[in-house]
């Protein structure tokens, strides 16, 4: 007997259905210029080279509001935009030095952490509840992390900067655990109420 997997649509289709490809670019670019704007918040730590920014928050809610594949592509988009020298990224810098920076682990796992949310979406519509919206976004800011870290670790210690686990843990994890727990809850308050708004809880 053959067994169907329970699909869900993205919020970005559930308002705009007819798929066609200037339906997806123009999504996709909304979803970069988003993280862009998003990029402007950017507060510098004086112990870190990474700073606290609000492209976390909007990465994620890009994937779930998108779906795995235009998530995914308009976080490609994104990098590509700063590749190019765009002010795109955190504090509106550019160029690709940014993503060969301490942080450009973290950049290039946002295509990776939008496509996972976007996924989690599609394949269980956990941006429908609270609860599932909010392990939809830890699950990707965990992901962030583990492609963040290892790379700011190799960055450190290229740079003869590398004082140990606990100090790259101080560095690039623990100081931001607080803001992506706020990020979590906000964006797990926001899509529940949007699907709300549609009549489609």
């Amino acid at each position: 007997m053959k067994t169907e997997t329970l699909a869900f649509v993205p919020l970005a289709k559930s308002l705009w259905p007819e798929r066609t490809w200037a339906r997806d670019l123009a999504l996709a670019l909304a979803g970069s210029l988003l993280v862009a704007l998003a990029a402007r918040i950017s507060i510098p730590l004086p112990f870190t080279p990474v700073p606290l920014t609000g492209q976390t928050l909007a990465v994620l809610l890009v994937g779930a509001a998108l779906g795995s594949r235009l998530g995914f592509l308009a976080l490609l988009a994104y990098l590509a935009e700063g590749a190019l020298g765009l002010p795109v990224f955190a504090g509106g810098t550019g160029g690709l030095a940014k993503i060969l920076g301490p942080t450009g682990g973290f950049l290039l796992a946002f295509p990776l952490a939008a496509g996972l949310v976007g996924l989690l979406v599609e394949r269980f519509g956990l941006d429908r509840s609270f609860l599932g919206t909010l392990a939809a976004m830890l699950a990707g800011n965990a992901l962030l992390y583990l492609v963040g870290l290892p790379w700011l670790a190799a960055w450190l210690m290229g740079a003869g900067k590398l004082g140990g686990t606990g100090a790259l843990l101080a560095m690039g994890l623990f100081p931001f655990i607080p803001g992506d727990v706020v990020k979590a809850v906000a964006a797990a308050l926001l899509l529940p109420r949007a699907w709300g708004l549609l009549g489609r809880r």
